[in-house]
């Protein structure tokens, strides 16, 4: 076996990986399985990479690096605080729909391994959400939002489009929606969150 490890075969490992945990999740897929898909066999795949922990961590990496930016772009961009949170919610919940394995992967980590979060911030368009926090105040000055922190916005917005996908199977078992009502939910909270954060901040006159 080559001593360098080739990147297109890397990048084919990651495809397949990325094909199983959306379908089984990082506990029920398995090394064989990604090997398989990837076309390749189980030694090769444990040449790259020694565990699935390993796999799981760099097929989230990449898909954090692609969602990094575009939030980053909303948050930091002239637009007004309204169209960042419609921004914020159709771009996450678009993307969480393609990755749904990223959420509870998150969680999983921060949980076990709070240095976990430096990993991500090693990430150069880590979220940065220092202008939206004056944004936020000037607009508050303004008189154009009620009063509120920045802060508190923020956990407000990213708690209303995280939470579905965390207890997707609660959500699911509750409302009685198979996957594909489930997707269809998802699909139209891109604009009912947005719109129920912006009436529950906006000052009336």
């Amino acid at each position: 076996m080559s001593k360098t490890k080739d990147t297109d075969t890397e990048k084919q490992i990651l495809e397949a990986a990325k094909r199983i945990f959306q379908t089984k999740g990082m506990d029920g897929a398995r090394m064989q399985e990604i090997a398989n898909e990837a076309k390749i066999n189980k030694a090769m795949l444990h040449y790259y990479y020694r565990s699935k922990q390993l796999l799981f961590e760099a097929v989230f990496k990449t898909a954090f690096s692609l969602l990094a930016p575009q939030i980053n772009t909303i948050l930091n961009d002239d637009s007004s605080v309204e169209d960042k949170i419609r921004n914020f919610t159709s771009s996450y919940i678009s993307f969480v729909i393609k990755h749904p394995y990223l959420p509870n992967f998150v969680i999983q980590e921060l949980n076990k391994n709070p240095e976990f979060l430096n990993k991500l911030r090693e990430n150069k368009n880590f979220p940065d959400i220092t202008k939206f926090k004056q944004q936020v105040d000037d607009e508050v000055k303004a008189g154009l939002l009620i009063p509120i922190s920045g802060e508190q916005l923020f956990i407000n917005i990213i708690s209303l489009n995280i939470f579905p996908f965390i207890a997707k199977n609660l959500v699911k078992g509750l409302t009685g929606n198979d996957e594909t009502a489930f997707e269809n939910l998802m699909n139209e909270r891109k604009t009912h969150v947005a719109e129920f954060i912006i009436q529950s901040i906006k000052r009336t006159p």
